[in-house]
């Protein structure tokens, strides 16, 4: 087994795996508001192709995976993926992104399953905001699902955040005191102009300094804490609470310098880098660990060291465009 480096020398250990495109939601920073077209069933990713491409990454010296979407408990096999993942002995850390709606069902077979870690999306405690930003979500099946989660002993339950000026920034508070009574992770995240005009997104972005103000003005004294897992987040902990808060900072370029991470969309592309349009089809050499490993390296090889370095450095670029897919269609 021989790890797999970028020209930056960093090391590539964390696979984030997108199953299926489809979603049952219509969230405003990861879909437009008529839905997309997608992807047929022959486009996506079978089960047997995804678990012969994580074998292929863990012999690259992967041994995290999270699994993605667009929504990934909407696909009928999601439980036999999980379980054939875990079957494969390098991997030692399997986790999910969900947005939870399907969770109070899927939870327990999850997590027999063995599936280690949750992600799950929700931006607000009001139901009728949480419908304005899911066009059409119902929050209590969220909130159902991250209580029947929280009961089955999941490592860690993450839930996921993104401040929009305007709709939810009035709710950090209440999220960072949810970590009171809540052994959970809340993670906010920065808008990113992904599948956005750049005038809507410049309206609706929060900086995250507004989280820092307001647990001074409620008189919140918070510590710096290290938290177990593979996420880009900077961590918290308000003084006797029992769980704590994250900052995500993709615009800010924090998010980057220290980027593990490896992306492989729903149809069967690996994209090196979340926000740029470069992409190469690794579904073709699934079967040739060789080719599939130097497919793996070449994209690798054409990561930039951030979104700043790629705007610096156009000429490394294979192609220049930002990407033309939407969040849902690469998995975050």
């Amino acid at each position: 087994m021989e790890p797999i480096y970028d020209q930056y020398n960093r090391k590539h250990d964390y696979l984030r795996l997108s199953i299926t495109d489809r979603c049952n939601l219509r969230c405003v920073y990861c879909m437009p508001k008529e839905g997309l077209p997608f992807f047929p069933d022959n486009r996506v990713l079978s089960q047997d192709e995804i678990v012969q491409l994580v074998k292929n990454f863990t012999e690259m010296g992967i041994n995290k995976v999270r699994i993605t979407g667009g929504e990934p408990l909407l696909r009928t096999d999601v439980v036999e993926i999980i379980q054939r993942i875990r079957e494969i002995p390098e991997v030692k850390d399997i986790s999910i992104t969900t947005n939870g709606l399907f969770l109070a069902k899927k939870a327990a077979a999850l997590k027999q399953a063995g599936l280690d870690r949750l992600n799950i999306s929700l931006d607000t405690f009001k139901p009728d905001v949480y419908k304005e930003i899911t066009r059409g979500g119902n929050i209590q099946q969220v909130l159902d699902g991250i209580a029947t989660a929280a009961e089955l002993g999941f490592k860690k339950i993450k839930l996921n955040v993104v401040l929009i000026k305007g709709q939810n920034d009035d709710e950090i508070l209440d999220f960072i005191r949810y970590t009171k009574d809540h052994d959970v992770n809340v993670r906010f995240i920065e808008f990113m102009p992904i599948g956005n005009a750049e005038a809507d997104w410049k309206q609706e972005f929060v900086p995250l300094d507004n989280v820092f103000d307001l647990c001074h003005q409620a008189g919140l004294a918070y510590q710096p804490i290290e938290l177990a897992g593979n996420g880009p987040s900077d961590n918290y902990q308000i003084e006797g609470f029992k769980g704590s808060f994250g900052l995500i900072h993709p615009i800010s370029a924090r998010f980057c310098e220290n980027c593990n991470r490896l992306r492989i969309t729903a149809d069967g592309y690996i994209k090196a880098c979340l926000y740029w349009n470069e992409e190469i089809n690794v579904r073709k050499v699934i079967s040739d660990p060789v080719k599939f490993r130097q497919t793996i390296q070449r994209a690798l090889d054409n990561k930039p060291l951030n979104h700043e370095m790629a705007l610096a450095q156009p000429e490394r670029i294979i192609d220049k465009a930002p990407t033309w897919r939407h969040m849902s269609q690469i998995g975050g």
